[in-house]
């Protein structure tokens, strides 16, 4: 399955952002994300994946292939027990972020505050690249990072093992 995607450097407090009416919060997880394998174009990670309003805890595990707007991504859920062997005996230190799924506009919009480095974003999926050139985003998203390696989920996480954050 190809996954089109922006990305785009978040300035504004999320809390804000659905307190003015700018956007209509429909969820919030708590994510821990673990690399298993990566390189400059593919990557496996599993994902700890817990609601925050029904503490419902869900884990999956993806293959991404490709940097960019467009990557292939397969994606399915695997069991607590699955991913607790994966992740047994490996001294990685988790991703971690909370994940707010909104609204906006007639948009879902997904914006990920991390915890171990000072960094927000919001992301948006289309259907097509055409509708992802034609998107015109609202000044609040700010500066689309979608290109740039620096914000990537994996460098950081690399930065993360490497003790450099």
């Amino acid at each position: 399955m190809l996954e089109i995607e922006s990305k785009f450097l978040l300035e504004n407090d999320p809390k804000q952002l659905i307190e003015d009416g700018v956007i209509t919060f429909v969820s919030e997880q708590r994510i821990e994300q673990t690399y298993l394998a990566i390189d400059e174009q593919q990557e496996v990670r599993v994902r700890r994946l817990v609601d925050l309003t029904s503490n419902e805890v869900h884990y999956t595990h993806t293959f991404k292939s490709g940097n960019g707007l467009i990557r292939e991504e397969i994606e399915y859920e695997i069991t607590a027990s699955i991913y607790e062997q994966l992740m047994s005996g490996r001294k990685l230190i988790p991703l971690t972020k909370n994940r707010i799924t909104a609204k906006w506009d007639d948009r879902v919009v997904e914006i990920d505050i991390y915890d171990q480095i000072q960094l927000s974003v919001v992301e948006v999926e289309f259907d097509s690249e055409d509708a992802a050139h034609a998107f015109v985003p609202p000044a609040w998203f700010g500066k689309d990072i979608g290109s740039e390696r620096q914000y990537s989920n994996k460098k950081v996480w690399r930065d993360l093992q490497n003790g450099s954050i």
